[in-house]
């Protein structure tokens, strides 16, 4: 049996890089996947195709999760369309960088908002099914920086931090309901993002990291199915570096 057979899952930021990663994953192991996104919708529709492939039901929703009312919808029409909710993946998420003595409140405001505020929205929208079933899972995607800090990200990594003691808090309120909330924080992973910069700077970063490599997708989405199934049950609150060594 797969390992997420018939679970309906809710990933945000899923059209391309990590999220995409996990939503791929996910219906490789049986789960039914809702995603968001919010630019383009060829790369979704294209997603839906790739997902259906593995023979589970697979919808795409524009939507800005940065947005209470925008959640609460969004919540709301997955549970009409495949029935109930019992996983949601908080991936959706921006940078804005630059130093602190240079930024600009819009791009802390925004970040913030984006990053942090979103998983605030979607966790609240999603309490309810989930507390009718009397279980749940919330998988929250942080990063080393939101730990161990960055120049030039003061606004990225305290929405990172947030949502780690966000994570921590949802546990801990929720977990006599049988619904856990853990997150997930990723190293340097080769992304499409990550692909834009040059070799040079790719191959200094790779020293960094005691592993030599950046990680992959799969790396992180395999670490977001092992939090999302049963193997492990008696998880939560936690934070798991998917770093190759980076932070410790």
């Amino acid at each position: 049996m797969k390992l997420l057979e018939n679970k309906v899952a809710l990933v945000t930021g899923a059209s391309r890089g990590i999220g995409r990663g996990i939503a791929l994953r996910f219906a490789e192991e049986g789960a039914h996947v809702a995603f968001t996104y919010l630019s383009s919708e060829q790369k979704a529709r294209e997603l839906e195709a790739e997902l259906a492939a593995y023979g589970v039901k697979a919808r795409g929703y524009h939507s800005d999760a940065a947005i209470f009312a925008s959640a609460e919808a969004l919540v709301n029409q997955v549970l009409t369309d495949f029935g109930d909710l019992h996983i949601v993946v908080n991936n959706a998420g921006i940078t804005k960088d630059g130093l602190l003595m240079r930024m600009s409140e819009e791009q802390w405001d925004t970040v913030i908002q984006t990053n942090l505020k979103s998983v605030f929205n979607l966790t609240k929208a999603a309490i309810r099914p989930m507390l009718k079933n009397k279980q749940g899972v919330f998988i929250n995607m942080s990063s080393v920086v939101g730990g161990g800090g960055n120049a030039g990200q003061a606004n990225y990594a305290a929405s990172k931090a947030g949502i780690e003691g966000f994570t921590k808090s949802v546990a801990q309120e929720l977990g006599s309901r049988n619904i856990r909330s853990n997150a997930i924080a990723p190293g340097f992973i080769e992304t499409e993002m990550t692909g834009e910069l040059n070799e040079e700077v790719r191959k200094q970063w790779a020293e960094q990291i005691p592993l030599k490599r950046g990680g992959t997708t799969t790396d992180v989405a395999n670490v977001a199915v092992f939090l999302a199934s049963d193997l492990s049950a008696y998880v939560t609150g936690q934070v798991i570096n998917v770093c190759g060594g980076m932070r410790t």
